[in-house]
C-alpha cells in the first residue's frame, strides 16, 4: 500500500483497496510546540494537551513571557520558561499555551459531571496532586458578566488537597455518583475517590493489583477501567481481569485469563473499550461487552530495553461478555501486530485502532516497526470479517501518542516521545510535535446527501433525563425513505498511553419517527436508564442515518 505526504497540501493521500474504509489524514500543525502525551476534548469544542514538565525545554513559551521555577527529578530547582500544555481550538484551528505548575508526566484524568477536567497524579513533585482545568471560568466586573473566560482559562492546582496515594500511572474512572475513583499506578496497589470525604479521606487496598505485577516488567500499570451497567467497576491489569464492587470494596467476580499468553498492560501495552451499549426501554441493565488488543510477550519489555531485541506484539483481539452468567473469551486477530494502539469508538459504534508499533512495549525507545496503517473493527459483523485495513498516516506515533474522537467524527492524534527528553535529532522517531486528524469514510463528500444534519433537540437546556424521553428534529438532504436512524450517546474520553479512560457509548432505543416535512424529521429516543449505565456528565448526541453520523451535539445527561 504506497503513501503520499504533502506538508504543503496538508493531506496525506494514500493509495488503498478499499476506497469505503480508506478514509484520510489532514495535517493540521507541523507544531503545536508540545508533544501531546495526554488529550482531552472539552464540551466547548475545545482540546487540553499536555505532557509533563520535566521533559526539557518546549518549543513554545509560557503565556505572557512568564518563567517558573520548577523541581526536576533530581529534586533540582531549574527555571523553565516554556509551555508543556496547550488548548487547542479544533473550529479555528488555533491553540494557545497553558501552565503547568507541576509534574503531570504519565498521569490520568476524568471529566466531571459539570464538564470540568480532573486531572490526577503525575511524577515526582506532582505524584499526588489533583488539577482541574475549566471550560469556562467566569469572570465579573461589578457583579455582571462580562467574559465566559474561555480565552484565559488555566490550570488550577488544589493547594489544600491531595490524593491519598502516589498515582504515576494509574487509571480514572466516572462513577454512577460523580465521584472519580483513581486506580492503581506504579507500587499503588489500591483505589481512592474525589471528592475527598473529610470523614474519610484514605485509599483502599486491593491485591489484585499486587497479585498481577510482574517482577522487574510491571505489566499491571495504566490498568483498563470500565463501569459496568451494574454499577460494578470493571478492572483489567496484565492478563487477568475482576468485577469490583469498590463501595464495600470487595471483588464480584473474577473473569478467565485472557488467552494466548501475551501480557496487556503498561508497558506491553494494549488498548481497551467497553463496546457500545444498546439500550432497550423495558431492560435496566444491557448486555456488556469489553474487548482488548494489542500487547507484548512476557519478557519482551526485558529483552528490549536491556538486550535492545525487539519482539513482535501480539496480534490477538480478546473479546468477553462480562455480563454473562459463565463469560469466556472469544479471540480474534487484527491483520497485524500491534503494540501501544489507541481504541476508539466511532459514532457508528465501530472501533478504529490507531497509533502503535509492530515489536517491542512502551517505554524509551523500546520499540520499532511503526504501525501507519489504522484498522477498522466492526463491532456488528461476524465472527472472521470485523477487520479492514485503512489510509496510512506518514508520521510515527509510538510511545506517548494519543487521539481522541472529536464531534465530527473525526480523530485527532499527536504526541509521541520515545526519550527521557525532548530530541528532535533522534535517528529514529524524533520527538513529534505535529497534529493531525484521521478523516473516516463516513466524511467523505460522497455522503453528504446521507448524512443528517441536528436543528433542535427538545429538552430543557439540552438535558437527557434518565428514564424519560426527548425528541431530536433534523433534516437528511437525501429524499428517500430512510431504512434507519439511530441516536447514539458518546463520552469525551481522556486519552494517554492507549488507553481512552471513560469512553462509553450508548445506542438509545427508538420510541417514534416523525417526517416533519420533504427533508426533516423527528425522532424520539428513551433516556438511559440509569446512572450506572450512564454517568452524570456531558455527551456528544450523535444520529447514525445507514452507516453515516451528524456532527455531535453536546447534552447533559442527569
Amino acid at each position: 500500500m504506497g503513501s503520499e505526504y504533502s506538508r504543503e497540501n496538508r493531506v496525506i493521500r494514500s493509495s488503498s483497496t478499499n476506497n469505503v474504509d480508506g478514509g484520510n489524514w489532514i495535517l493540521l500543525h507541523s507544531s503545536i510546540g508540545v508533544s501531546a502525551m495526554h488529550m482531552q476534548l472539552l464540551r466547548n469544542g475545545k482540546v487540553v494537551i499536555f505532557d509533563g514538565i520535566e521533559v526539557g525545554p518546549s518549543n513554545l513559551t509560557l503565556p505572557n513571557n512568564q518563567c517558573l521555577r520548577i523541581t526536576n527529578n533530581r529534586r533540582q530547582v531549574v527555571t523553565d520558561c516554556t509551555a508543556h500544555s496547550v488548548l487547542y481550538d479544533v473550529i479555528s484551528n488555533t491553540f494557545r499555551p497553558l501552565t503547568l505548575r507541576t509534574n503531570t508526566w504519565c498521569s490520568s484524568g476524568s471529566v466531571a459531571s459539570d464538564g470540568t477536567l480532573v486531572q490526577t497524579g503525575g511524577y515526582g513533585d506532582g505524584i499526588r496532586k489533583i488539577r482541574t482545568f475549566s471550560p469556562f471560568c467566569i469572570q465579573y466586573q461589578n457583579d455582571v458578566v462580562v467574559s465566559d473566560g474561555s480565552s484565559s482559562c488555566d490550570w488550577t492546582e488544589f493547594a489544600g488537597i491531595s490524593l491519598a496515594d502516589r498515582r504515576w500511572y494509574s487509571s480514572s474512572q466516572v462513577l454512577p455518583d460523580g465521584r472519580l475513583i483513581i486506580v492503581g499506578g506504579r507500587q499503588a496497589f489500591s483505589y481512592e475517590f474525589f471528592p475527598k470525604n473529610p470523614q474519610n479521606d484514605r485509599s483502599f487496598y486491593l491485591r489484585f493489583l499486587f497479585e498481577t505485577m510482574d517482577p522487574y516488567e510491571e505489566n499491571n500499570l495504566y490498568p483498563f477501567l470500565h463501569l459496568l451497567p451494574d454499577g460494578n467497576l470493571f478492572i483489567f491489569a496484565n492478563n487477568r481481569s475482576i468485577s469490583l464492587d469498590y463501595n464495600r470494596n470487595r471483588i464480584v467476580k473474577e473473569f478467565p485469563i485472557i488467552p494466548g499468553g501475551y501480557k496487556r498492560s503498561y508497558p506491553s501495552t494494549g488498548s481497551s473499550v467497553l463496546l457500545p451499549l444498546r439500550l432497550h426501554a423495558d431492560v435496566a441493565i444491557p448486555e456488556a461487552e469489553v474487548i482488548i488488543c494489542g500487547g507484548s510477550q512476557s519478557g519482551a519489555f526485558t529483552m528490549s530495553n536491556k538486550a535492545r531485541v525487539f519482539l513482535p506484539a501480539a496480534r490477538s483481539c480478546g473479546r468477553i461478555k462480562v455480563t454473562d452468567s459463565d463469560p469466556k473469551w472469544v479471540m480474534e486477530y487484527m491483520p497485524m501486530p500491534r503494540v501501544m494502539p489507541d481504541m476508539l469508538i466511532l459514532p457508528t459504534g465501530d472501533v478504529i485502532i490507531i497509533n502503535g508499533a509492530g515489536n517491542g512495549t512502551a517505554g524509551w525507545n523500546d520499540a520499532v516497526n511503526p504501525v501507519l496503517n489504522p484498522v477498522l473493527y466492526r463491532t456488528g459483523k461476524r465472527y472472521g470479517r470485523r477487520f479492514s485495513v485503512l489510509n496510512p498516516t506518514a508520521i510515527p506515533r509510538m510511545y506517548h501518542s494519543s487521539a481522541v474522537l472529536l464531534p465530527s467524527g473525526g480523530i485527532l492524534v499527536g504526541g509521541s516521545n520515545p526519550h527521557r527528553k525532548y530530541n528532535f535529532t533522534a535517528d529514529l522517531f524524533p520527538t513529534e510535535l505535529s497534529l493531525e486528524v484521521y478523516q473516516p469514510y463516513y466524511l467523505d463528500t460522497q455522503y453528504a446527501s446521507m448524512r443528517p444534519s441536528i436543528l433542535t433537540i427538545e429538552t430543557n437546556m439540552q438535558v437527557v433525563s434518565y428514564g424519560q424521553m426527548f425528541s431530536v428534529t433534523f433534516v437528511l438532504p437525501m429524499y428517500r425513505p430512510i431504512p434507519g436512524v439511530s441516536v447514539a450517546l458518546v463520552t469525551p474520553s481522556f486519552s494517554t498511553h492507549s488507553f481512552a479512560m471513560n469512553q462509553r457509548m450508548l445506542v438509545l432505543d427508538v420510541a417514534g419517527f416523525e417526517r416533519l416535512s420533504i427533508v426533516a424529521y423527528k425522532i424520539t429516543a428513551h433516556g438511559p436508564p440509569t446512572s450506572a449505565v450512564a454517568p452524570p456528565g456531558y455527551y456528544m448526541l450523535f444520529l447514525v442515518h445507514s452507516g453515516v453520523p451528524s456532527e455531535g451535539v453536546w447534552v447533559k445527561v442527569e
